[in-house]
């Protein structure tokens, strides 16, 4: 597969520092696939040609170099552009045997290196006077061993209670605690390998819905398309209006917070966002401080506002570049009210030898874009 042009895949496996595979496991190796999800753990599954005599089967997976905890790093170059597509942990591994030549073959699983920090419960570790944002820092610094290197967005209502009120305690694992925290704020927390191989970025912010869009994905437009076929909807009932009571400490009297408006969080992309038809009570947050009702009444409405989605699948060769998802991609040829920029919301490489395509998933709050006009 390393051979076709325009399109290399390069594999690279190791315990802690991985390097480049052996030629006959690049040879063996059949299809990879690569599923990354926003809100979600990013996982891969590869699939290898287990001949009786290869290497694959007589040295290596005997010598344990398959097995858990291995790293994988996963790297496509299109037009000489480099894409770490993964870094992430092998955590299974299956074996299919049989009595047909060229039938029996390996299939290793695994996921992202978030799985790393689901391993290990640290209950009551103490966070004094630390803000979210501070506490999701001090988290991540944790694995600067295995490259990965934090972005932190602060919260948008402080939140550091001196310790004369309340210190704030870690439960659960660091990515439940990390995740939480995210949730709490309506913010996301994923881990975003690259630029280079071994390296990653640990991001706890809201989702990024600005910059430069990717280039745009084109149907309905003959020779010009991209895309063959898209699928597009309108979900009326996805988007909600929550409601949040809290008490007043001097009078004990309960008051409706009001509910912040979703484009802080997300700058809109369309002129009609659809209507929130369902009201929601925010549970729990009566007795909190009012920034923390306030982020967690956000995260709410941030949760539900996008009613409107789309996918499809794209040829990586015809395309031209690798779709990227939790970013901006526009959207060309649907007409005017899906027409527009879209959040990349999942993406699944498929990658087979000479053939190397995406699933894709998007996603936005309403219809007609607030920009007529799409970047090609």
């Amino acid at each position: 597969m390393a051979d076709l042009a325009p399109i290399h895949l390069t594999l690279l496996m190791g315990p802690r520092i991985p390097a480049p595979v052996p030629r006959q496991v690049t040879d063996a190796l059949l299809s990879a696939q690569v599923t990354v999800t926003a809100g979600q753990r990013s996982g891969f599954q590869l699939s290898f040609d287990l001949s009786t005599r290869g290497l694959i089967r007589t040295t290596l997976l005997p010598a344990g170099f398959f097995d858990p905890p291995t790293r994988v790093i996963l790297v496509a170059t299109v037009r000489g552009t480099p894409t770490v597509l993964m870094d992430g942990i092998c955590i299974r591994q299956e074996v299919g045997v049989s009595n047909q030549p060229g039938q029996s073959t390996l299939t290793v699983t695994g996921e992202d290196l978030t799985v790393l920090m689901d391993l290990e419960e640290r209950e009551g570790v103490p966070f004094p006077a630390m803000p979210p944002a501070a506490r999701v820092a001090a988290i991540i610094a944790r694995y600067a061993g295995y490259g990965i290197t934090p972005l932190v967005i602060p919260e948008l209502f402080p939140q550091a209670p001196m310790p004369t009120q309340r210190i704030e305690f870690q439960k659960g694992t660091d990515l439940g605690y990390l995740t939480e925290l995210a949730k709490a704020n309506g913010y996301v927390f994923y881990l975003d390998p690259g630029p280079a191989p071994g390296v990653s970025r640990g991001y706890w912010g809201p989702e990024v819905r600005l910059g430069v869009p990717q280039p745009a994905l084109t149907v309905n437009a003959d020779g010009l398309s991209t895309v063959d076929q898209m699928t597009f909807g309108l979900d009326g009932s996805a988007r909600e209006q929550p409601v949040a009571r809290v008490q007043i400490p001097v009078t004990k009297v309960a008051a409706v917070l009001p509910v912040p408006e979703v484009s802080v969080l997300r700058p809109p992309l369309t002129v009609r966002p659809a209507p929130a038809l369902k009201k929601k009570v925010v549970a729990d947050t009566a007795k909190k401080d009012a920034p923390q009702a306030l982020a967690q009444t956000l995260a709410q409405a941030a949760q539900s506002a996008d009613a409107v989605s789309g996918s499809g699948q794209l040829d990586v060769v015809r395309y031209g570049h690798v779709l990227r998802p939790r970013e901006l991609v526009g959207v060309r040829g649907a007409g005017i009210a899906y027409d527009g920029l879209y959040y990349v919301k999942s993406v699944t490489h498929n990658l087979q030898r000479g053939s190397y395509t995406q699933n894709f998933t998007l996603a936005r709050e309403g219809l007609i874009p607030l920009h007529p006009i799409v970047r090609p």
